[in-house]
């Protein structure tokens, strides 16, 4: 299918210029201030006043539900298909995190299969919080090099409910990750949930230490309460992932914005936790509350952020090209150019979504969800 947006803004050669966009199947084929073509069939689609930017991408989705610290009936349920989309998000990446028992590595690659067949674009992380990880094939190596959607590795520190894995193993494991992705052409990650504790990220500092793991493996998130840590690290020249907070969201664009102006450019990304819990523990770590990640805080943070004054080519960078290149998705994920994937948002003046077209197809238009989803 070709389709032609006409008259869409998009930034590029440093400035918000009027453009249209040839689509065609699931590529760009051609971005101009205008193009004069006409195939057969091709959809013409008139976006005057809108703003194109590359869809998003969520590094740290709980796709098959999270949860379940306070018993069963506290399970958060799984993802829906089609709220990716309606968030925004074209791309992301599906992981387990506490309950590795419940839930599986096997859950969580038939459901990316799922959302890919749905036509999004997804990976997934082996592994959970447990050592040694849960697998699907019994290796964390051959995980990664033999299952197409499985791209990385996740660990678990400095929390009460981690494995309290060792320097050295956690050494073996990034070992693990990073051939594994040297053999198969991928990221090769270890995405490492950190907790509350006081060891912060201390276990990665001495694993760059006592070994020749790049530091590009090692992929630190919820870092919000370890900002020095954190600042530390992406000197360093690591990634440095925050996670959207749905309760105060203009709280958590403020510290976005004041990470991206003191990390160096092109090492902060945002993910969103969606679908996992969010529990609330006292000092004795009793759990005394539950939440729950919701896909949605990733737009509503990148509009709070400029409402605060940051451009929208700038705040949008670390849900679009900064973990596109984090992931070896660059350039086919994370850009409006010719060649890459045609995963393209339309915002109005106030930066709703009006339309997500996810690998050329359109998935929402005038804010209502275009393609059918079993059971919702």
């Amino acid at each position: 299918m070709i389709r032609l947006i006409r008259n869409a803004r998009v930034f590029r050669e440093n400035a918000w210029r009027r453009s249209d966009i040839l689509i065609a199947g699931q590529r760009i084929e051609a971005i101009d201030d205008a193009l004069n073509c006409e195939f057969p069939g091709m959809e013409v689609i008139d976006a005057y006043g809108m703003r194109a930017i590359p869809g998003y991408i969520d590094q740290h989705v709980h796709v098959t539900g999270g949860g379940g610290e306070g018993s069963f009936i506290t399970q958060v349920p799984p993802l829906r298909l089609s709220e990716p989309v309606c968030a925004g998000v074209t791309s992301l990446v599906g992981l387990l995190g506490t309950d590795g028992t419940t839930r599986s590595v096997a859950n969580l690659v038939a459901k990316t299969k799922a959302l890919k067949e749905f036509g999004m674009s997804a990976w997934c992380l082996t592994g959970n919080y447990r050592y040694p990880s849960p697998t699907l094939t019994g290796s964390v190596m051959d995980d990664i090099t033999f299952v197409d959607e499985i791209i990385g590795v996740k660990i678990a520190i400095c929390d009460h409910r981690s494995a309290n894995i060792t320097t050295e193993e956690l050494i073996r494991l990034a070992s693990d990750a990073r051939v594994a992705g040297l053999l198969s052409g991928k990221a090769g990650i270890v995405h490492l949930h950190t907790g509350s504790g006081p060891s912060q990220l201390d276990i990665i500092f001495e694993a760059l230490e006592r070994s020749d793991v790049p530091i590009s493996v090692f992929r630190p998130t919820h870092l919000a309460a370890k900002f020095d840590a954190a600042m530390r690290f992406a000197k360093m020249g690591g990634y440095i992932d925050f996670t959207c907070d749905p309760d105060d969201v203009p709280k958590r664009a403020r510290l976005l914005i004041k990470a991206l102006s003191e990390a160096p450019q092109g090492r902060v990304t945002i993910s969103t936790d969606s679908n996992g819990s969010l529990p609330i523990w006292n000092e004795k770590k009793e759990m005394i509350g539950i939440g729950a990640g919701k896909i949605a805080t990733l737009h509503e943070t990148i509009k709070a952020m400029v409402a605060q004054g940051m451009p929208l080519e700038e705040a949008i960078r670390p849900v679009t090209e900064n973990v596109a290149k984090g992931l070896l998705l660059y350039p086919r994920k994370g850009l409006l150019a010719p060649g890459a994937d045609a995963d393209i948002l339309l915002l109005t003046e106030d930066l709703t979504i009006d339309s997500v077209f996810a690998l050329g197809r359109p998935m929402v238009r005038g804010g209502a969800l275009q393609v059918s989803v079993p059971f919702e």
